[in-house]
């Protein structure tokens, strides 16, 4: 697949919206896509790092026309199988005038302030899906929620590691975003001050873009236990090791809730402010609300008391980690991939075919009647199902070779999902995406199915894992006795 990026870094915009495309970059080349980013050239641009990961990447003219300009960059290498546009100025028209560019558009959006021409619109906050009533067509699906948060995968393999939280607080970790073009990483410094001898040693992190680096160095040398770091490549590390967060309440939330560590946030910008709101309600975090209306001191009395609360420390980690597992960016590409599988309604011609894949020795050790199926046992089913109106038998191939095959049978508004891979495509990552693709395809030819369901044997590691990558939850348990077996 050749995925597009339409995001931009900036002193003033901060680094969020091209670190996030960056993070599922990355997550859809690691998978065999093809990425390019199509960025404009402001101090604090990021180009450098897009590049060193290994993506292609255009600058785009100041003309000012942006519709043109990325359009422009697009045509050379047209069509792209998916064009992703994370940016609060562009929106509805912005996204039509690349409709003939790019196969599908996704839109990463957090304000919920503009309309929008896309096909997937991404929104990783703790946000109502209403927000977007009347701002999507008709037929755009949404991925809301923290569950998609676009995290790099050191965060999950840190989650693995991470020891419990005990909500005594050594390490304080301090972090106000890469540009931090109000100064706030100095305010926090003043107030770990106001602190004095009895404070926690300190982690501070700025971006290479900081324009207060000067200011900052100086005073972490004057602060004891302060130690600075400067655009950091392995934020879990220093998250990991600290036992409590000080900083905005930006695209890091998310990062801090995987790991469990507790924090006490600013709103640096006003797109915030919501956010900080909605994760301080679920316990997750202390939020004390605007920068500008926050002062040192204030700062460093609730630093003092949340540090001599251990208990809602604790509380807090779970609350956070509760929210958030790490692996929202594989989620989010597995979306993307799915739309290069082609699914098709079973044909009377392909009735040899499953029966050869339904009878194969590994398809028949996950069902759960493993069984060899007769020829003629095989095909009055087919027959029924094809003639079923309540039931959907597709075929799943990609670039015209079959891979799965899924069947629906629907009652009530209730589907149950049956899959198993073709022979030969197994341990490659296709059932989730097969589910997935399966999922917006039904939900596009029978508006009246609300939940799907699957039954899958508690011994199919594999199945499990893909029904709740896919977004399934189990709900209940099977419980069985062969009375044969114990006799």
């Amino acid at each position: 697949m050749k995925v597009a990026f339409r995001a931009d870094a900036s002193i003033g915009l901060g680094s969020g919206h091209v670190m996030r495309c960056l993070t599922l970059a990355d997550a859809l080349q690691a998978r065999g896509s093809q990425t390019r980013f199509l960025c404009r050239q402001q101090p604090g641009h990021l180009g450098d790092l897009i590049r060193s990961r290994g993506h292609a990447l255009d600058w785009l003219p100041d003309s000012g026309a942006d519709a043109e300009d990325s359009a422009a960059a697009l045509a050379a290498d047209a069509p792209w199988d998916w064009l992703v546009v994370d940016h609060y100025a562009l929106g509805a028209d912005w996204e039509w005038a690349q409709r003939g560019l790019a196969k599908n558009i996704l839109a990463i959006d957090d304000l919920a302030d503009r309309a929008h021409g896309c096909d997937l619109l991404l929104d990783q906050n703790l946000q109502e899906t209403g927000r977007y009533d009347a701002r999507l067509p008709a037929d755009c699906r949404l991925l809301i929620g923290p569950r998609y948060a676009l995290l790099r995968p050191q965060f999950a393999a840190a989650r693995r590691r991470q020891a419990v939280r005990t909500g005594r607080v050594r390490r304080l970790l301090v972090f106000f975003g890469g540009a931090d073009a109000g100064g706030e990483t100095l305010k926090a410094l003043a107030a770990l001050e106001l602190l004095g001898r009895n404070g926690p040693e300190v982690d501070v992190v700025i971006g290479q873009a900081n324009p207060y680096h000067v200011a900052i160095a100086a005073a972490c040398r004057a602060l004891p236990g302060a130690v600075l770091h400067r655009q950091v490549e392995d934020m879990a590390r220093l998250m990991t090791a600290a036992d409590l967060f000080l900083g905005a309440g930006g695209g890091s939330s998310w990062e801090r809730c995987c790991l469990g560590l507790p924090a006490l946030v600013l709103a640096t910008a006003s797109n915030q402010i919501a956010q900080s709101t909605a994760l301080a309600q679920t316990g997750a975090q202390l939020y004390l609300g605007p920068a500008r209306a926050v002062n040192a001191t204030h700062l460093a009395r609730a630093l003092a008391s949340l540090i001599d609360l251990p208990d809602l420390l604790i509380h807090m980690a779970r609350q956070g980690q509760s929210l958030v597992d790490g692996l929202g960016a594989p989620r989010v590409a597995d979306h993307l991939l799915a739309e290069a599988i082609r699914l098709r309604r079973a044909l009377p011609g392909d009735s040899a075919a499953l029966h050869t894949w339904r009878n194969h020795p590994e398809t028949r050790r996950h069902a759960f009647d493993s069984a060899e199926i007769d020829r003629k046992t095989h095909e009055h089913w087919f027959q029924r199902v094809l003639a079923d109106p309540d039931s959907e038998l597709l075929v799943a191939e990609q670039d015209g070779q079959p891979i799965g095959v899924l069947r629906y049978d629907i009652e009530a508004g209730r589907a149950l999902v049956s899959i198993y891979l073709v022979p030969g495509q197994t341990g490659q990552g296709w059932g989730v995406r097969l589910l997935l693709a399966g999922e917006n395809w039904l939900c596009h030819q029978r508006a009246d199915v609300q939940v799907f369901e699957a039954e899958i044997r508690a011994d199919n590691a594999a199945s499990i894992g893909a029904f709740q990558a896919a977004g399934f939850q189990p709900v209940r348990s099977l419980f069985r006795k062969d009375l044969h077996g114990n006799r």
